[in-house]
């Protein structure tokens, strides 16, 4: 098991500045004008993909890091250079970490690549699961998949909203309720191939930030895949769904915990998006503070504008050392017994939305404009204390875990 450190060994050190050398003289360059167009940035996807960072082969070596390390360390560097395009180039992994996680060894070497597409061809992913009236609350979950055992497929019918990449994406994951009287336990998730009917874009959303990154709803009406499309496949769903239902009968808030505790693993990595973005915005204000002169004298000599300076880094630091020790959790198979990967969250988007609003300030009217980068960092920072859960249910999972109470 791997000590936990704060030393990043060579290889990592590595890996780090050539992410950092991308995110600067690939990603910043184009981050204005892909928010202004808000659309997908695929030259630069394709960029990516050309040095091997849009690709499985990157992320698994991240992912298998024995530290835990890799993933925060290249998610900070990436939405440090922008969090619109940063999220285009990891959202197709979503979608591929839903098959790792669940699909078979046929199911991964047949679906993955498809995913990814090559440096001549990239392609995208989009995993499907948030719906209109079920985001945290995934127990309302109404997307269906019946199962056509005469021909020997699953036919799937719903809306799927807040899909990164949905409708565009060359494979969809989707995942539905099989069986509704079992929670969460009874959901499944499917692989909709490429040019699968029945499957559309719908509303395509215009947002507030992240604006590089296509987030749309998608509409599957009476869309059939074959059976080998089931993740796992259907052997494996039937023994799960017996399992869940048993545990039902003789305890349903087990099945409840154990779902929420894959929930909670993932979501460091959203920490460490956030830390990226804070401290770029951190940089620029920092910057402008030894630059811009007032009264006769830079900014930075005036308490007030150095004292928030000082407050903005103590708390990106923070941040980090929350994720890393969740991520290091989570790597070596440490419990969460505080609900740390939430903590981690929660700290790291608050501190994202905190620091970008106080960049701002400290640039003045500057700030303001889309002159300079502080203000969509703002606009972009906001989405942390939102997806991978709220805030607020990041308060709420802390509170019970430690409680040990159903907190409503």
């Amino acid at each position: 098991m791997a000590e936990f450190t704060l030393e990043l060994n060579d290889d990592q050190k590595q890996v780090k500045d050539w992410l950092h050398g991308f995110a600067a003289d690939v990603i910043r360059p184009a981050a204005s004008e892909w928010d202004e167009r808000e659309e997908t940035p695929w030259p630069v996807i394709q960029e990516a993909a050309k040095v091997g960072i849009y690709s499985l082969d990157f992320y698994a070596q991240q992912f298998f890091d024995p530290t835990g390390l890799g993933i925060p360390m290249a998610m900070e560097e990436l939405f440090w250079g922008d969090a619109g395009i940063a999220l285009s180039i990891v959202g197709t992994g979503l979608a591929a970490v839903g098959v790792l996680a669940n699909g078979t060894e046929e199911q991964i070497g047949t679906w993955i690549p498809q995913m990814y597409g090559d440096a001549d061809d990239v392609k995208v992913a989009a995993f499907c699961s948030s719906e209109p009236d079920a985001g945290s609350d995934v127990a309302s979950m109404r997307t269906r998949a019946v199962y056509d055992a005469a021909k020997g497929e699953w036919v799937l019918n719903g809306t799927k909203t807040w899909a990164t990449n949905g409708g565009i994406a060359n494979v969809h994951v989707v995942v539905a309720v099989v069986d509704p009287d079992i929670g969460s336990k009874g959901h499944a998730s499917f692989i909709v191939p490429p040019d699968t009917p029945g499957l559309s874009q719908g509303q395509k959303f215009k947002k507030h930030g992240i604006r590089a990154s296509h987030t749309a709803e998608v509409v599957l009406e009476d869309v059939r895949v074959p059976g080998h499309c089931l993740l796992g496949g259907k052997e494996k769903l039937d023994e799960r769904l017996a399992r869940a239902r048993e545990r039902a009968k003789s305890g349903g808030e087990r099945v409840k915990n154990a779902a929420m505790a894959t929930f909670e693993a993932s979501r460091p990595a959203v920490g460490a998006m956030a830390v990226g973005t804070a401290r770029a915005a951190y940089e620029v204000a920092l910057d402008y503070a030894k630059t811009r002169s007032q009264f006769g004298r830079p900014i930075i000599d005036n308490q007030g504008i150095a004292f928030q300076l000082a407050d903005m880094r103590t708390r990106i630091d923070a941040a980090r050392l929350l994720v890393w020790r969740a991520s290091w959790m989570a790597t070596t198979g440490k419990p969460f017994t505080s609900a740390e990967g939430s903590m981690s969250k929660l700290y790291a988007s608050e501190t994202a939305r905190d620091v970008t609003a106080q960049a701002i300030q400290i640039l003045g009217g500057n700030g303001f404009t889309r002159e300079y980068p502080v203000e969509r960092m703002h606009r972009d920072a906001a989405i942390y204390t939102i997806f991978e859960g709220t805030s607020e249910i990041q308060r709420l999972v802390i509170a019970r875990t430690l409680s040990g109470m159903p907190i409503r």
